[in-house]
């Protein structure tokens, strides 16, 4: 090798004429083209044989899923498509929880299908495959929507998780899915017409879901209810077994607190699955026990002696002649199966004497009756319960209410309110005296509790309805053991023309138990029972709400914990020992 000028000595070079001077790249540090090429060249191959070996993994997935097996929707593809949660907004509404916390209704993550009709170049097509996606809707629907003038529409909303795998299959880059929530209702139809239900967006249109749409929807504290699922399920058990049996209407009952007079069950059927939201028959939708306005009958009477003793203007040892109708201008008041004869306070009851409750309201007079029904909340809604569908009680005027309506009022006509008034009053009747509205959740901080009775007309009223059960038409509910109080009540429907349809009659028992120290008080109304034979043809409510309550009270007193006392007939003389009778 031949080097130039890097000797520190000088050298005397000869060259040959002809000879080429040669410089070693490595002298240097450079290379020849030929060397570049080769590195470049080399480095291509595993770049081009990198992307083969990716492009063959990628076929033979693909032949193995779509050739051999087949495409699967299995829980792990469907988990694939499944949009990713953490792109999703947050559950925006708050569950809602029975008494002891278990979950009645919640929302669920989901998806809405979405398009943007403007950009859609193929949209028989895409119809077409949508519509095999979704059976229960048509090509032609689907084609409708994708062929609009709009910029943005809806294809379908909250669907399944294997629905969006599915359509993400079809592989249009024109379907979209956009993040959503769906309410749901584990428990079905069991609180229907407590909860209500909400629209399409989640907002509430029915029911609790309607009333609280704002709490619900700006805090997500779960909300608990004082209704307690297991004593609402025996409730409604008992109720479609009586609607079955007596070919009702409609039947409904509510279980109350009588002392806090929290809703522990309320129940109206027919009912319906909150899941469905596609109901066209409004009718299955009412809430008879919070809306059913209606002229309660001989319950009324429960008040009215009340009233009277209270008074002061009434004694429990006072008689009225019910020996012959009663005359109100052109119309007489009459009873029903009743003997005719003097009537002592607790006759009244326990025989349920029209004519005998008449005179005592007659005696008490107008003033006092208007007072009383108005503190016992008989003209007006029932107060913050917090449920959207509550109806208001229908009745005359104070200028118009004359002394025939003082006397109709006394055993429940001429005047009209829901369920829910008459076992609230009722409650508060039984419980010291003391009213308190009712509740359906643990929340409500707007109840204001009033005496409406002295605790002395409270205890003499809880031995004349126990009484109406033992020896009345209330027998039928005398469960063993609980010592059940009550009153039975049965009247005429009316027709709309606002006459009385003759053998069509609206039933209602309200009750409480036990009556030495009452913790709950039930109520059930059956509208328009029919007469079976072994009830002997009768359709009044000692046949049929009264044995329904008696069931109820059976089934629901274990849960609540109500220890039964077997030994009553010496609780009952305790009870008369104190009143010195």
């Amino acid at each position: 090798m031949v080097k130039l000028g890097l000797s520190k000595k000088k050298k005397t070079f000869t060259y040959l004429p002809g000879q080429e001077i040669y410089f070693s790249s490595s002298s240097f540090g450079w290379e020849t083209e030929d060397e570049a090429v080769n590195v470049c060249h080399n480095r291509i191959l595993c770049v081009i044989g990198l992307f083969i070996f990716i492009y063959i993994v990628i076929i033979a997935r693909i032949f193995n899923v779509c050739l051999v097996n087949g495409i699967q929707f299995n829980q792990e593809s469907i988990s694939y498509y499944r949009p990713r949660l953490r792109g999703m907004s947050p559950v925006k509404r708050a569950n809602i929880t029975d008494r002891n916390g278990v979950i009645v209704a919640t929302n669920l993550p989901t998806v809405n299908l979405i398009t943007y009709p403007y950009k859609i170049s193929n949209p028989q097509e895409i119809a077409q495959k949508l519509s095999e996606v979704f059976p229960d809707t048509s090509y032609e629907a689907f084609l409708k929507i994708l062929t609009r003038r709009s910029k943005f529409a809806y294809l379908r909303r909250n669907m399944t998780p294997q629905q969006q795998a599915k359509v993400n299959a079809l592989g249009f880059p024109e379907l979209e899915f956009e993040p959503s929530e769906i309410r749901v209702y584990p428990q079905k139809e069991l609180l229907s017409h407590v909860l209500g239900n909400t629209d399409i967006d989640n907002e509430g249109i029915a029911g609790l879901e309607k009333s609280l749409n704002n709490r619900l929807n700006n805090s997500t504290k779960d909300l608990r209810l004082t209704i307690d699922l297991g004593v609402q399920y025996a409730v409604r058990d008992e109720l479609i077994k009586a609607k079955e049996k007596f070919k009702a209407e409609r039947v409904t009952a509510i279980v109350m607190d009588i002392n806090t007079s929290e809703i522990i069950a309320l129940a109206s059927v027919p009912d319906y699955d909150l899941n469905k939201r596609d109901f066209t028959d409004p009718d299955i939708k009412f809430n008879f026990a919070t809306l059913g306005v209606y002229e309660a009958g001989s319950v009324f009477k429960v008040f009215n002696t009340a009233m009277g003793l209270d008074s002061g203007k009434i004694k429990i040892t006072d008689s009225f002649d019910a020996t012959k109708p009663l005359k109100m201008g052109w119309h007489k008041i009459t009873d029903y199966r009743v003997p005719a004869k003097w009537l002592t306070v607790g006759e009244t009851l326990i025989y349920s004497s029209n004519i005998a409750s008449a005179l005592m309201a007659l005696r008490v007079g107008k003033k006092l009756q208007i007072k009383f029904f108005k503190n016992m909340g008989f003209f007006d809604k029932i107060e913050n319960l917090e449920i959207y569908e509550k109806g208001r009680p229908l009745h005359r005027s104070e200028r118009s209410w004359q002394d025939d309506t003082v006397a109709t009022a006394a055993y429940g006509y001429g005047i009209s309110v829901t369920p829910i008034h008459i076992i609230t009053a009722f409650s508060a009747v039984l419980n010291g005296g003391l009213y308190t509205p009712p509740t359906l959740t643990q929340e409500n901080t707007f109840r204001k509790t009033r005496r409406v009775i002295s605790k002395q007309t409270s205890m003499d009223m809880r031995k004349l309805l126990r009484d109406v059960v033992i020896y009345g038409s209330g027998k039928n509910a005398n469960v063993p053991g609980y010592d059940v109080a009550g009153k039975t009540g049965s009247a005429n429907k009316l027709d709309k023309n606002g006459r009385y349809i003759q053998g069509q009659n609206i039933t209602s028992f309200v009750s409480a138990f036990p009556i030495t120290d009452p913790k709950y008080s039930v109520m059930v109304v059956m509208d328009y029972p029919k007469p079976l034979k072994e009830t002997y043809g009768f359709v009044t409510s000692g046949w049929n709400s009264v044995p329904t309550g008696g069931k109820i009270i059976s089934r629901i007193a274990p849960q609540l914990n109500v220890r039964p006392n077997f030994d009553v007939d010496t609780q009952r003389e305790k009870i008369l020992k104190n009143y010195g009778l």
